[in-house]
């Protein structure tokens, strides 16, 4: 049947985003469906851009790597410090040169920030201001970054449930932010260029359990899976660099270090890791729920990937 000039006029290219909490399977997934739709997948994992973290971050294996084109993994070097901006950059990019081909971007990866980035745009964020930094830093160093984050919590509920209590940079910058403008960091709705949302036929998917349990005997399984496969090796190879401020918020880096510097046994710094990487998959949940464009996927009911793959590719093929 001929196409309708009307129908051409109107057609948008796909962009489909795979995102989750960690541990919930969303890169096996991923290259299954990227294989199905002829697509090619680009990293949305903040963590996932550097190299020597293979381990530390669950890069994809080789066998996924060989089956569909992967872009933005391993990117950068761990001593390099990577914005959310260098990063909407290079993906505007990437998902140009996948429609030129024909095929269609898969955005995999439990980054928030990033997947908005490019969903929204980015806000015009005020410089920075010295003095007022160093007065948060002091603040923090006599009372420490939890009471930092608390008085973030005041002033802006939305920014501090993202942004861990211990991650001084952020929290400082989103209390700047609120100084400087007025405007919490989340009210800023200021954009120096528009979001791909509405510019693409756009397929926003957020996989998870509702059994609470599941995901955390995977993400337990894989806590355990990373230290069979030395994870502590390559951490101590990490700590003696000088690792930039982005990289040294890998989860797993301050744990593991605790046990090379003698300062925990390896079985408490797998614990505590697990127990961190449980509460940061509460966050990036909290972080998608919040979003009411997302379609929720609950892979509870699914007997194998097979059938999450197809329920995706009829989804996609209805739209």
């Amino acid at each position: 049947m001929p196409v309708k000039k009307s129908q051409v006029a109107s057609y948008k290219p796909q962009v489909i985003f795979i995102t989750g909490p960690t541990g919930v399977g969303k890169t096996a997934i991923s290259v299954k469906l990227a294989k199905k739709i002829k697509g090619e997948i680009i990293c949305c994992d903040s963590m996932q851009i550097y190299k020597g973290m293979d381990v530390l971050t669950a890069q994809p294996k080789k066998e996924e790597l060989s089956n569909v084109a992967h872009r933005l993994f391993c990117i950068k070097k761990p001593t390099q410090d990577f914005s959310v901006a260098q990063y909407r950059k290079l993906a505007l990019k990437e998902i140009k040169e996948i429609h030129k081909k024909g095929k269609i971007p898969v955005f995999t990866g439990g980054t928030g920030l990033y997947a908005q980035a490019l969903l929204d745009g980015l806000f015009v964020s005020p410089p920075e201001d010295m003095i007022l930094r160093k007065e948060l830093q002091d603040y923090a160093k006599k009372y420490g970054s939890k009471k930092l984050h608390d008085k973030l919590k005041k002033i802006d509920p939305v920014s501090a449930d993202n942004i861990h209590t211990n991650d001084l940079r952020r929290i400082i910058r989103a209390i700047e932010i609120y100084s400087l403008t007025g405007k919490t960091k989340s009210e800023s709705k200021l954009a120096t260029s528009g979001g791909i949302f509405g510019k693409f036929n756009i397929f926003l998917f957020c996989l998870y359990y509702k059994k609470r349990n599941l995901l955390y005997d995977k993400i337990n399984s894989r806590v355990d899976e990373m230290f069979m496969n030395g994870v502590v090796k390559e951490i101590k190879q990490l700590v003696k660099l000088n690792l930039s401020k982005t990289a040294a918020q890998a989860l797993g880096i301050k744990q593991i270090k605790g046990f090379i510097e003698n300062r925990g046994t390896l079985e408490y710094a797998k614990e505590e890791l697990k127990k961190d990487t449980r509460r940061y998959a509460k966050r990036q949940l909290s972080w998608f729920r919040r979003d009411k464009r997302f379609r929720w996927i609950a892979l509870d009911g699914f007997k194998g990937h097979k059938a999450i793959v197809a329920m995706l590719v009829n989804v996609i093929k209805k739209t």
